[in-house]
This record gives structure tokens, C-alpha cells and sequence, in this order.
């Protein structure tokens, strides 16, 4: 937490709530940012008793200038989550209903006209002058790991070189986006395609220790979330694929999207219950319910009705415990890596 954050009376108990669910492994950025803001509004108001009411949450609640409906809805529920901790440790605060929101956007599932187009356009970026700065260089091995993992940037970008197990052709999370750990198996091919990146760098004289991050700028600094966006536009720009704008994409996200829904269809087509590869593949691309699986397959509806079908079956029971053997799980993993 910033030690400069010392704004009005909800300070101190948003410092404990954050460190609290830190402790439980929630990633809480955005959340602190969101809730400093709280405090700045609870200042202009001249908020002297801790306590949410309801006239703060509603003037909290009016849409920012241009604020998306999904950008609202999350900070809503920051607030909210808030006021229920204030509720725990013994402060009357106000707990509202959450909007009701229903996401009309849909991702953009590449093709693999399109995907070969990117992966051809990355392999073609140069630099016009020497910059040390430079994040192109990674961007053949972070695309076709992204695409081929369905790995969210951010996870891709925190990996280390001791993550990176060649060797097993594996890759090793640590704190994901839920607090997990997890472990990633990936395919040769991938696995060929880091193996010359590492080279690379090796030959650039660029920093390879176990400790060092695995994609890094010429310089050996870390990447950033924000240079590889503004590449992956370049590479869109490149590969002739039009960008609408932002917030319809197609977004660096999308190679998730993609990855999981060519996921669900190999193995549907393969003729695999859903009932046992839709866990794996929840597991493996490391949602924390089946639900949020799920989701992805829903936003595709149009594309694939059939395979939508077999999902809504497959999961009009409640789960009973399930045992699958190690040479099933095997088979299955290697059916969403191929």
C-alpha cells in the first residue's frame, strides 16, 4: 500500500480490508485504486461517521462520463464487497443491490487465416534503430504462447526462466489471477519455439538467469502490459485485421477466447463428454468455477449452436464426485494441446 494514501476516515480500514483479502490471495489493484477514490469522494462530502449510507453509495453509484456499463457495475461491487467487511467488524453500513447488468459484448474468435496472418506479421517487425528498450523481439514466442496456452497476458508476462521447464515442457504459474498456483503443460511445438527465443537471447547477451524474467525488453528489463497492446495493434495493423476501436477489439484477449473455444470444439468433435473435459479444461486455463468456463462458450453461441448444446446437457445435474484416471487426464490435456 502507498504510504501516501492518507485521504479521510475509511483510510486506515480500506489499508486493513486490502491487506486482509491479500492475504487470502486476492490480486487487489485495481480494488485499492477504486476504493482511494471512495475515500477522496467521502473527504468532498465531509463524511465524518464510518458507515456506508445509503446517499453516499447512491452518489457513488452515478455513472462516470463515458464509464462503460461493465466499468460501473465493477466498481459498484468494489464498494459493495467494502461495505460488507465495514458490516463484519461491527460498522452499520448500507448494502445495496448490485445493478443489473448483462454483458452484450463478444469476443473475437480468431480464424486460422487470421492467425497465420499475426504470426507472420510478428516474425516480420524490425527495429529502424537500435533501442534497448525494444519489446518486439518477444513477441513471435509471447503470441504463439498466449494462443496456443490460452494464458492471460499478465500471467505470460510474470513468468520467470525458472518457470519455463523446457526440459518437461511445462510451464509453472505462481500467484494467478485467483491466488493459485497452477501447472501448464505445453506442446512441442511451443516448446521448440521457446527453446530458439531462449537461444536468442542468449546470443543478445541478455540476462537468462533462473531469476530473470522470461520475456524482457533488449535491456533484460521486465515487459510491459501496455507496450505489448500497442505492438499487438502493430501486428493487427500488419496481419490486415481492422481494429474497431477500443473496447470492441479484436483485443490481445482474444487469444484466450479463442483458445478455449477451439478447446471445447476439438474435444466435442472428438466425441469426448463434456462432463469430464470441461473441468480439465476450467482447471487448465485456471478459472475457478466451471461456470466461468462456461461463459466463454456461451458468448460464442452463434458460431458453434451444436457445441453449446452438449455443454447446457452435460450440466443439468449437480456434479456428482468423479474419478478419472491419470491416463484419461493425459489424453485430455493432450487433446487441448494439439
Amino acid at each position: 500500500m502507498n504510504k501516501s494514501f492518507n485521504y479521510g476516515i475509511y483510510t486506515d480500514l480500506i489499508k486493513q480490508y486490502i491487506s486482509y483479502k491479500r492475504s487470502l490471495g486476492f490480486k487487489m489493484e485495481d480494488t485499492e485504486e477504486r476504493l482511494r477514490r471512495f475515500d477522496r469522494l467521502t473527504v468532498t462530502r465531509g463524511e465524518i461517521f464510518i458507515g456506508i449510507s445509503r446517499e453516499l453509495f447512491d452518489e457513488w453509484s452515478i455513472p462516470f462520463p463515458e464509464e462503460s456499463d461493465v466499468t460501473r457495475y465493477s466498481r459498484i461491487s468494489i464498494l459493495r464487497q467494502f461495505s460488507f467487511y465495514l458490516q463484519i467488524i461491527g460498522y452499520n453500513s448500507y448494502i445495496p443491490k448490485l445493478p443489473i447488468y448483462k454483458s452484450t459484448f463478444t469476443p473475437h474468435i480468431f480464424t486460422k487465416a487470421e492467425l497465420e496472418s499475426i504470426f507472420q506479421a510478428c516474425d516480420k517487425l524490425f527495429l529502424k534503430r537500435k533501442y534497448m528498450y525494444s519489446q518486439i523481439c518477444v513477441m513471435p514466442t509471447l503470441l504463439r504462447m498466449l494462443h496456443s496456452t490460452g494464458l492471460r497476458v499478465g500471467e505470460a508476462l510474470n513468468l520467470k526462466h525458472r518457470n519455463v521447464n523446457l526440459d518437461k515442457e511445462c510451464l509453472v504459474l505462481r500467484a494467478c489471477k485467483n491466488g493459485q498456483d497452477r501447472l501448464v503443460p505445453i506442446s512441442k511445438s511451443l516448446t521448440e519455439v521457446c527453446k530458439d527465443y531462449f537461444v536468442y537471447k542468449q546470443k543478445q547477451l541478455i540476462d537468462t538467469g533462473p531469476d530473470t524474467y522470461f520475456f524482457t525488453a533488449l535491456n533484460g528489463s521486465r515487459c510491459q502490459v501496455s507496450t505489448v497492446y500497442e505492438l499487438f495493434r502493430t501486428v493487427l495493423y500488419k496481419a490486415g485485421i481492422s481494429h474497431k476501436g477500443r473496447g470492441t477489439g479484436p483485443r490481445l484477449h482474444d487469444l484466450r477466447h479463442t483458445f478455449c473455444v477451439n478447446a471445447l470444439l476439438k474435444m466435442s468433435e472428438a466425441g469426448m463428454d463434456l462432463y469430464y473435459s470441461m473441468p480439465i479444461l476450467s482447471t487448465y486455463v485456471g478459472h475457478q468455477s466451471i461456470e466461468a468456463t462456461n461463459k466463454y462458450v456461451r458468448l460464442t453461441s452463434e458460431m458453434y449452436p451444436d457445441l453449446l448444446n452438449k455443454v447446457n446437457n452435460a450440466y443439468r445435474y449437480i456434479f456428482p464426485e468423479i474419478g478419472i484416471e491419470e491416463s484419461e487426464v493425459n489424453s485430455l490435456t493432450q487433446t487441448i494441446q494439439k
